[in-house]
């Protein structure tokens, strides 16, 4: 019985002992931070731009075109919208994919086409940047938008508070990349009609 005591305080030094290097060594590479792969102040500029490119095209704000509302699922919203675009910004030409997220007290298709102000809620975005951009996912730029065009914020566990766009999600278990990764096809779009050059 001693000698169980003693291997485990063994063990339990052990740990603590490894648990301190490994503390130390962090703590030695001058406070290094994993930056997030989205939400830079580059990330938050394109997403910017981006608005603005979709705005010109009448994809969003006050004169924004009208497709048929249909039933949707989370973490969208309960009824979406979707249209599609070829748009440039920064003289780059892509597909930009447009998801109108609509939510709220006694929403229906119907409801949301009599008036889609009342309950949009959010406008999600992938837009196709040139080869190289994020060549491991296709190269889709993801932002979540306000109704405005501001950006949604995501707090971290760590405190960190994070825009949604870029890379959203990248290398994370959950997110718009790993989600819209199982989309048939490869191309990371869910919507059959939707076709991606």
């Amino acid at each position: 019985m001693n000698f169980t005591k003693i291997t485990l305080t063994k063990t339990t030094l052990l740990i603590t002992v490894t648990t301190s290097i490994l503390l130390a060594s962090c703590s030695s590479m001058g406070g290094m931070k994993m930056k997030p792969p989205m939400g830079s102040a580059q990330d938050v500029t394109d997403a910017n731009n981006v608005w603005q490119a979709l705005k010109s095209v009448n994809l969003v704000g006050n004169n924004r075109k009208k497709s048929h509302p249909y039933k949707g699922q989370h973490p969208h919203g309960a009824v979406l919208e979707t249209l599609h675009e070829t748009i440039t910004v920064d003289g780059h030409t892509g597909l930009a994919i447009v998801k109108r997220n609509y939510g709220g007290k006694g929403i229906s298709n119907a409801s949301v086409a009599q008036n889609r102000t009342k309950y949009l809620k959010a406008v999600t975005v992938m837009f196709k940047r040139e080869s190289g951009y994020n060549s491991d996912n296709e190269d889709w730029f993801w932002a979540k938008y306000k109704t405005n065009g501001g950006l949604h914020v995501k707090e971290m566990k760590n405190g960190m508070k994070i825009k949604l766009a870029g890379r959203v999600a990248k290398g994370m278990p959950s997110g718009c990349i790993s989600c819209h990764k199982a989309a048939g096809g490869g191309d990371y779009v869910f919507a059959d009609k939707i076709k991606v050059n």
